[in-house]
């Protein structure tokens, strides 16, 4: 007759109850659980020295099957070949033992090596003695995990069914507990895995962005303003003043003047120079997308919105935003901006809700904004909104005492990034180059000098082959000096430096100009910058002496 699991528990309970090893929760737990295996056998192994005990064992379990799997059993005539059955057999459920064989403590030693050799916690152990009342220490029980203990003279009995049946319930729930501890083991090193690679990736990022900012903040001059002039000394107290608040700065003057500068050394000064700058050119964004650009919008916003896109104002969360030529915006689009402006909040095409941000907005124009707002192009609210603090910077012409240091600047600028030696500019030089106009201001002096760098090959600049066929007559007049002027030293320091063919070579004066540099750096004491420094020495500015030494591989000391 084929026991049942329900008929089983009901014995256990009635027949079991003196028994150190039974549980109060049989009903619950002889039930398969859930996502329990319900294919294959369960493996019993019968290790007995006795033949008569492994036939009545297979004959008194043939009939019972646990969690709808059949059992199967395999046989074990010493302890010898337990252990080679054991290690062929390692998916084993139980090991019905026989305490004494070869020797008397033969089954405690293979359970022994069943624990600590093979490392086997799973596999369920039950020892059978034939001699009554020699249950095993409690102290063995608890170390060596072992499930029951009987005496042979059960054999048929109600009692081994029912051990077995909880020996059988009990790897199963093993089973589960390693497969779910396996499961978190895997989940746990992918969740540290998927970290890592996080985290490398924000180092990377991290990385990236400091590069980043150091090439945009060389791009743009480090935001450092050449100011020799009163006018731009003004305009650089100007901003420090500013920059400490967070009020709204209209940056005006003529395209070409450095008003992208000013806005980047207003961000650089201030509390959020740790926060991103974000530049919007607005005379570039079509006013089809307006709104997406300054503001994003969400997925399925409009045809070809496939994703959410973040607007400038929220990139610029925490930071700056540079309105760029903010006079070209649309007349129908600035109440938009204006909103933006004065909420501090924008809504994203396709959203009902606005977000919060925190921005500083510094616009620029090269336009009257004023007289626009006269004439009905620009709305007078916006316009009072960005004229809160307004900075006009002059026009390069108006400002001639910045020309030579700007044009040195720009010249070791050039060198160091072409990978050209430093070119030292010639009073003659110097002098025509401050009494042209300079209509583009200072961009129009940067693209001169690079052309004038790059067409330098025998490190002489020629000003007269690129400047504009409008220069004054009096900068032609001084381009009309010998275009060596640039670079030969109108009086020597001695007679025995000056080289008797009348003239110095390409690598004489580069000779001659690291010399200089050395002795300029000693009289200094190794110091660049400050008073008594080399660049106050040489009358030049601080960052044009470090582009010259950098480019001589001379270092500071």
């Amino acid at each position: 007759m084929r026991c049942s699991l329900g008929t089983l528990a009901h014995v256990l309970r009635s027949d079991d109850h003196e028994s150190p090893f039974a549980r109060d929760d049989d009903d619950d737990a002889a039930r398969p659980a859930p996502g329990a295996r319900t294919d294959g056998a369960w493996k019993i192994a019968i290790v007995d020295d006795e033949q008569e005990v492994h036939d009545v064992t297979v004959l008194a379990l043939r009939s019972v099957s646990f969690s709808d799997r059949r059992l199967e059993f395999l046989s074990a005539r010493s302890a010898d070949e337990a252990r080679s059955l054991l290690a062929d057999h390692p998916d084993l459920a139980l090991v019905l033992l026989d305490v004494v064989m070869e020797t008397d403590d033969a089954g405690l030693e293979l359970v022994r090596h069943i624990r600590e050799a093979l490392g086997n916690r799973n596999v369920r152990v039950v020892l059978r003695t034939g001699q009554p009342g020699q249950a095993p220490e409690s102290t063995v029980i608890r170390d060596f995990d072992i499930s029951d203990y009987r005496t042979k003279t059960e054999l048929t009995s109600t009692r081994l069914l029912t051990t077995v049946i909880a020996a059988l319930r009990t790897y199963q729930q093993l089973l589960e507990v390693t497969a779910q501890r396996e499961e978190l083991a895997r989940a746990y090193a992918a969740q540290s895995a998927a970290l890592e690679e996080i985290a490398q990736l924000k180092r990377r990022l991290e990385r990236e962005r400091d590069y980043l900012r150091e090439e945009v903040s060389e791009a743009g001059g480090g935001a450092e303003i050449i100011a020799a002039s009163a006018t731009l000394q003004k305009i650089l107290s100007e901003v420090d003043a500013v920059a400490a608040t967070d009020a709204t700065v209209l940056v005006l003057g003529e395209s070409g003047v450095g008003k992208e500068l000013v806005a980047r050394a207003i961000h650089a000064r201030s509390e959020r120079a740790s926060g991103p700058l974000v530049k919007v050119n607005c005379a570039s964004v079509p006013r089809e997308i307006f709104e997406s650009e300054f503001f994003g919008h969400v997925k399925g916003a409009y045809t070809g919105a496939h994703k959410d896109r973040v607007g400038r104002f929220q990139l610029a969360d925490g930071g700056t935003l540079f309105l760029d030529e903010v006079g070209e915006i649309p007349l129908e689009l600035q109440s938009k901006l204006l909103r933006a402006l004065q909420e501090r909040e924008v809504e994203r095409v396709g959203d009902t809700r606005a977000q919060r941000v925190d921005v500083r907005v510094v616009a620029a124009t090269n336009r009257d904004l004023k007289a626009c707002v006269e004439a009905g192009t620009f709305r007078a609210d916006l316009y009072y909104r960005l004229h809160v603090f307004p900075i006009t910077v002059p026009p390069l012409r108006a400002r001639r005492a910045d020309i030579a240091p700007l044009f040195e600047h720009f010249v070791a600028k050039a060198c160091a990034r072409l990978r050209r030696p430093f070119v030292p500019p010639s009073p003659a030089l110097l002098r025509a180059i401050e009494v042209y106009p300079w209509p583009g201001n200072v961009r129009e002096l940067e693209n001169v000098v690079e052309r004038a760098v790059i067409l330098a090959v025998d490190g002489v600049l020629r000003l007269d082959t690129i400047l504009p066929d409008t220069a004054s007559s009096a900068a032609d007049d001084v381009l009309a000096e010998p275009s060596r002027s640039s670079a030969v030293p109108s009086e020597p320091r001695g007679a025995s430096r000056w080289p008797t063919r009348g003239f110095y070579t390409a690598d004489e004066l580069r000779d001659l100009e690291r010399e200089n540099l050395l002795a300029v750096m000693n009289a200094a004491d190794g110091k660049v910058a400050g008073p008594g420094g080399a660049a106050d020495l040489l009358g030049v500015k601080p960052s044009t002496l470090s582009y010259q030494l950098k480019s001589f591989g001379i270092t500071r000391r």
